[in-house]
């Protein structure tokens, strides 16, 4: 039933094969990735005419993210994605790992509120888009509480239960993971590496605890994965048999995927974000130095006074002090 509803590839897996152009009848994700895609550039389109600045680099970071997503799920590599196993954990890796940081620096909400006209229509759109990020339920989203298992649910709730099985079995239950998967990423990316306004900022301490218990999820699964035995998902038990693949070593390859994949790519994040880091304590030190310029430093001060309490000076110094120069000087006359 599910081969009679996708264009399955005739060929066995290959690279060519799998970057070769051949589209879903319902390409959900590729759409969406290009509609992103022109609005973006819409919007430097016109901070370009407004001659407001805007870092290459953001730009090059969304395109990439969005040509990244239209890839994934667009060409010949999404029919492989529904009878292996390897294959689908590629996928799933890149929407939920490699694509969400991208789009965040990206940083399209400081785009949005930079190019959207603050009159008539425009108005109404940063109004809903700010009400919406200040809302209560933009907070539970964002909340690590909420982020963190939500990330793990994508692993071991997933494939280790029989949900995989009874959603992924249709093709809209395919792509409505991979929606899950990108937006799964991207509510636990953003509290991290946005840059924009956020309804709740954790410190940098609390954003580094979250990727730092992030980080081993995906290694954990993949370790599973390559002990298993029997076929973990049941939609990934019978590939087709021109292709010649053994199902136990594709579940033996993704589980190398999950395992090795996300390392990479949560370096590059962590390099990233201690650079952030360094960066909002050398500002905050130089504002802290500034403000102390100005009006003194009470604290210092106070640790000063405390300082001189332990250390007395000796009696003869204190003796000394108290003579008056001028009565030294006579003494020395006489």
């Amino acid at each position: 039933m599910l081969a009679t509803s996708i264009h399955l590839p005739d060929s066995a897996p290959s690279i060519g094969s799998m970057l070769a152009w051949n589209p879903q009848p319902f390409p959900v994700l590729p759409v969406l990735a290009v509609a992103a895609a022109v609005l973006y550039l819409a919007g430097l389109l016109r901070l370009r005419r407004l001659r407001r600045p805007w870092p290459w680099w953001r730009t090059a970071c969304f395109l990439g993210g969005c040509l990244l997503l239209a890839g994934t799920t667009g060409l010949g590599i999404e029919g492989y994605g529904y009878q292996l196993f390897s294959v689908w954990m590629f996928q799933h890796l890149t929407l939920s790992m490699t694509i969400p940081p991208l789009l965040v620096w990206g940083c399209p909400g400081l785009m949005l509120l930079r190019a959207t006209p603050h009159h008539g229509f425009g108005r109404a759109v940063l109004i809903m888009a700010l009400s919406g990020l200040r809302s209560r339920t933009a907070r539970v989203l964002l909340h690590p509480g909420f982020t963190i298992p939500l990330f793990l649910f994508s692993y071991y709730g997933i494939y280790l239960t029989p949900v995989f099985d009874t959603v992924g079995s249709t093709v809209a239950g395919h792509q409505m993971f991979e929606l899950f998967f990108l937006l799964s990423g991207l509510l636990f990316v953003v509290p991290i590496l946005s840059i924009g306004p956020l309804p709740l900022r954790q410190t940098n301490l609390g954003r580094f605890f979250d990727l730092f218990v992030e980080m081993p999820l995906h290694v954990f699964f993949g370790v599973i994965l390559m002990m298993g035995t029997t076929p973990i998902v049941e939609l990934f038990a019978d590939p087709p048999t021109n292709w010649g693949i053994d199902a136990m070593r594709d579940q033996y390859l993704a589980g190398a995927l999950a395992w090795s994949y996300g390392e990479p790519v949560a370096l590059v994040v962590v390099i990233v974000f201690a650079i952030r880091w360094r960066r909002d304590e050398m500002r905050e030190n130089a504002v802290a130095d500034h403000r102390a310029d100005i009006a003194g430093d009470a604290e210092l001060d106070a640790y000063n006074a405390f300082l001189e309490t332990l250390h007395p000076a000796p009696a003869d110094t204190r003796a000394c002090h108290s003579i008056p120069v001028g009565s030294t000087a006579q003494r020395t006359t006489e």
